[in-house]
């Protein structure tokens, strides 16, 4: 009993942090979709970072709930401890699962998605979403073409000065060159990397750490429900009605 105590009191503090960590994560999931939601076709996208912020919420009063049971304890509190951390687990492990669903199916659609709004991409002047989009993703991602800047080369005419010349958009240009007008014959002005490459790596990361955020805190609320099960040995239900 003593060691069960210790280690409730112990994972009690740590879900308090943990809430933190998976707050996190969920918000850059949701952020991440709203930022970009032009480029994604899922429009269930946020969905893993809704439930990790639902989680974390709950792991508050888990924790509060797991601190007071390991200095008294009180079989409704065990029994509502019990309750919260089956809730935890499942929603932990449907986000744990979605991540990684999303994940993966995202590449794919990511890059047809992308592969489009850059080609039909008409002026940094024009006020349509897919373009408002290109530009935003540019700029935030400091990038410039799907692979590269060699992309613009087979964008739609729209971006072609008469004489011409191509050009790639404005948005293109780096913050300090931010008038440098797409000239690609000053390439040191502009982003050279590709926004593919750098979205599908903040899209993997976000999602990799939702993932594993929620398996280790299900196998630490595993320990709980032990520790607390442990507890509840000694101090039987006699009354069971109110589960």
């Amino acid at each position: 009993r003593p060691a069960a105590r210790s280690l409730l009191m112990f994972l009690g503090f740590i879900f308090w942090g943990a809430a933190v960590a998976l707050a996190f994560g969920g918000v850059s999931v949701i952020l991440m979709y709203k930022n970009y939601r032009y480029l994604f076709q899922e429009s269930f996208l946020s969905l893993p970072g809704w439930l990790a912020v639902a989680a974390a919420i709950i792991l508050i009063p888990t924790g509060v709930l797991a601190i007071s049971i390991s200095v008294k304890s009180s079989r409704y509190r065990q029994g509502v401890l019990m309750y919260f951390l089956l809730v935890l687990l499942c929603l932990e492990m449907s986000s744990a699962v979605l991540a990684q669903v999303y994940s993966i199916l995202m590449t794919s659609e990511l890059r047809s998605t992308m592969d489009y709004l850059f080609y039909m991409y008409n002026g940094t002047h024009s006020k349509g979403p897919g373009v408002k989009a290109v530009d935003a993703v540019q700029r935030k991602l400091q990038c410039c073409g799907v692979q590269n800047y060699t992309d613009w080369l087979k964008a739609t005419p729209a971006l072609h000065v008469p004489a011409e010349k191509v050009r790639v958009p404005e948005s293109c240009c780096k913050e300090k060159y931010s008038h440098c007008g797409g000239d690609l014959g000053h390439l040191e002005h502009l982003f050279q990397e590709g926004c593919l490459e750098k979205l599908e790596d903040c899209l993997h990361f976000v999602m990799l750490y939702i993932f594993w955020c929620c398996v280790m805190l299900s196998v630490l609320e595993l320990l709980a429900g032990v520790s607390n099960g442990l507890l509840m040995r000694h101090q039987p239900f006699h009354d069971l009605q109110f589960l």
